[in-house]
């Protein structure tokens, strides 16, 4: 579907013929576990932290999520816990605090006190649609350059995303020609090892837009932005001015892509929200447990990749629809509606021999960067003529000047 978008918006742009779209099987599957593969100066990043995962309650099963520091004393604050700063040790002390108390309970719990962990449901639950777009009325918006290199080369996209999913969009859009300045706040710090990963193609600044230098800043960037991207919960960046209504009554013809963990309507809405939380949350886990009836996993973070495959899609098709018809869009997706779209609208097909083994080694290669020389998976998108590697590899996270390139 991305290799399609980037094909068709190449196309349009340059007046030629769709090109040739291949995609292999085996680049995909290399890259939706790209963090696996990755290492800095022959260095394996480390995945979850002891204190995330599953855990037995007194009824069932719970997933924790506490990778970042914030979230980690969180979660040890609200189950009583006293922070002694030794992992390996609190282990222990958790798993036997989370068994005595009720996995519903576990979850409220944490989650009142701005936390992450969820019960493990043992059935399929439905979400909304994958993808949700909203059209805004055409006000003959900018059109894009002819004679393209790239499908996005001149669109200048704002990333306001992190983590993995909003990242493997822009990343995408970054390897396509787009010139991608990732936004954060210096109060929310980003794990180096993951920027490496994502943060192929991109440049990195902090802004707090509580400091009115820094606001203007953000503010000269947003008016010269075609696209977008924001990966917070739902309504957590309104009372900075950038809820999609405001930023398209601004400017109409932007393109707004949103992406949230669990939805963009019901009572989880707001919730915060990883991959491993909603494989639990959503039925998932149950579906890959073992034979002994703890929970599993995607063999691949798929709904983070996949989500960030899709959202880099909707993209490209809405800069495709604006250089056509003018406009802007606002574009909504989940990893709760991926799941759905996983769970209740895909049919499996029967695997030939050894059709599903697959060598990554053709679909790594290595880039030299600020954080070492980096062992990485190469981008699953394909079309005849797409840039085989990016141009170049990820600042280090948080060091760019707030320009445009």
């Amino acid at each position: 579907m991305c290799s399609l978008a980037a094909a068709e918006l190449l196309s349009l742009r340059n007046r030629v013929p769709v090109p040739a779209v291949r995609v292999n099987e085996a680049a995909v599957a290399t890259a939706f576990v790209s963090e696996r593969h990755l290492r800095i100066d022959g260095r394996a990043p480390s995945s979850f932290a002891p204190l995330s995962g599953f855990w037995r309650a007194a009824d069932g099963w719970v997933r924790t999520h506490a990778n970042y520091p914030h979230h980690r004393a969180r979660l040890l604050s609200a189950l009583g816990i006293v922070d002694t700063g030794q992992d390996r040790a609190l282990v222990g002390t958790l798993s036997k605090e989370l068994a005595s108390r009720p996995a519903l309970e576990i979850q409220e719990t944490v989650y009142a006190a701005g936390g992450l962990a969820v019960a493990v449901v043992s059935a399929p639950a439905e979400a909304g649609p994958a993808l949700v777009e909203r059209r805004h009325p055409a006000q003959g918006g900018p059109r894009l350059p002819a004679s393209a290199s790239g499908p996005a080369q001149g669109v200048r996209v704002l990333d306001l995303t992190r983590v993995i999913a909003g990242p493997v969009a822009t990343r995408t859009l970054a390897l396509l020609g787009a010139d991608v300045l990732r936004v954060d706040s210096p109060r929310l710090l980003e794990d180096a090892d993951a920027h490496a990963d994502t943060g192929m193609g991109k440049r990195s600044t902090l802004l707090d837009l509580s400091r009115p230098g820094d606001r203007q800043a953000f503010e000269d960037l947003l008016g010269q932005a075609d696209v977008v991207v924001t990966g917070y919960r739902p309504g957590a960046l309104d009372r900075h001015g950038l809820a999609p209504s405001a930023l398209l009554a601004r400017r109409p013809d932007l393109i707004v892509a949103q992406l949230c963990a669990w939805g963009w309507s019901g009572p989880w809405a707001e919730r915060r929200g990883f991959d491993s939380l909603v494989q639990a949350g959503v039925g998932i886990a149950a579906i890959e447990a073992t034979a002994d009836g703890r929970p599993g996993v995607l063999p691949a973070q798929a709904l983070d990749h996949g989500t960030g495959y899709l959202l880099a899609a909707a993209v490209l098709r809405a800069l495709s629809d604006r250089h056509t018809t003018g406009g802007g869009r606002h574009l909504r997706l989940s990893l709760a509606g991926t799941a759905s779209w996983l769970l209740h609208d895909i049919h499996p097909t029967s695997v030939r021999g050894e059709a599903h083994l697959h060598d990554p080694q053709s679909w790594l290669t290595e880039t030299e960067s600020p954080y070492g020389l980096l062992r990485h998976a190469l981008s699953p998108v394909h079309y005849e003529g797409v840039p085989a590697n990016w141009n170049r590899g990820p600042t280090r996270w948080g060091t760019d000047l707030p320009n445009w390139a």
